[in-house]
């Protein structure tokens, strides 16, 4: 794989689908469908992912290509793969709370390698580069010229007094009760992949997940938290989160900053 491309075409691809995502999101109405998980879907996911997988499909035509909104993909099994959530955070986007992202990944043996996060309402954007290391792209995201960038790394912990991030909607009592087995200096909520870039850039040092996720929500955050000093780690017993699972599910997980004194479940 070429790296430099790769960088390249996911960056372009997810600042064309960001754009195609305002433009319905700042639009009067639009339409909320519900899938057969029962889980929401608009119009802006499909544009989204219509122009994310024509992009991919012509620059990496070999390449497995798994996307949230296209069910025959599910089904497709790779040791290298790219997986595509062309709008993580619906539920963000249709109350217009702006915590929703773009995410694309590419996974070999397992391992989110690199990836791009893009949060087109909160005007962050956060990738891996040709060399694995995370930056965040500050400017106007022209679509071909890269501007300027900042190398992003987790914290150093401390465990007396620990930032928190977990989801905006679904934080649960049983969230709840893991985070209250760390001292924490101060908790937050956000929504999306949004919560691995948080750690990635140091704004929190633990993200735990206690609740159902699919690999295209979390792989573009993982690789871009991998490429910052993060790490994620499976809830039950802390071994590495994996990808290509059956039916690309996840277990639950925690995405922190080494350092971090890991509670058991």
């Amino acid at each position: 794989m070429n790296f430099d491309q790769l960088t390249h075409v996911f960056r372009r691809l997810a600042l064309e689908a960001g754009d195609k995502i305002m433009e319905i999101y700042n639009s009067d109405d639009f339409d909320v469908k519900t899938k057969s998980d029962d889980s929401p879907v608009t119009a802006a996911d499909e544009a989204a992912d219509a122009i994310i997988s024509a992009g991919i499909r012509e620059a990496f035509p070999d390449v497995t290509l798994i996307t949230e909104e296209q069910s025959a993909s599910h089904s497709e099994k790779s040791d290298t793969f790219i997986i595509v959530d062309p709008l993580d955070g619906t539920k963000e986007f249709i109350h217009r709370r702006g915590d929703f992202t773009v995410n694309i990944a590419y996974v070999v043996d397992g391992v989110p390698i690199r990836g791009v996060v893009y949060a087109p309402a909160k005007n962050r954007l956060f990738y891996t580069q040709a060399d694995g290391q995370t930056v965040e792209e500050t400017g106007a995201f022209d679509k071909e010229a890269i501007g300027p960038v900042s190398p992003i790394s987790v914290s150093t912990p401390d465990n007396t007094a620990l930032m928190i991030v977990a989801s905006k909607s679904h934080r649960d009592q049983a969230t709840e009760d893991y985070i209250n087995k760390y001292a924490i200096k101060d908790s937050r909520s956000a929504g999306s992949s949004l919560k691995f870039c948080l750690v990635a850039t140091g704004e929190a040092d633990i993200y735990p997940r206690v609740g159902r996720t699919m690999e295209w929500d979390t792989a573009a955050g993982h690789a871009v938290l991998n490429g910052a000093g993060g790490q994620v780690v499976r809830f039950d017993d802390h071994t590495p989160l994996t990808y290509g699972k059956p039916e690309y599910a996840n277990p639950f997980f925690i995405a922190y900053a080494p350092g971090v004194e890991l509670q058991k479940a």
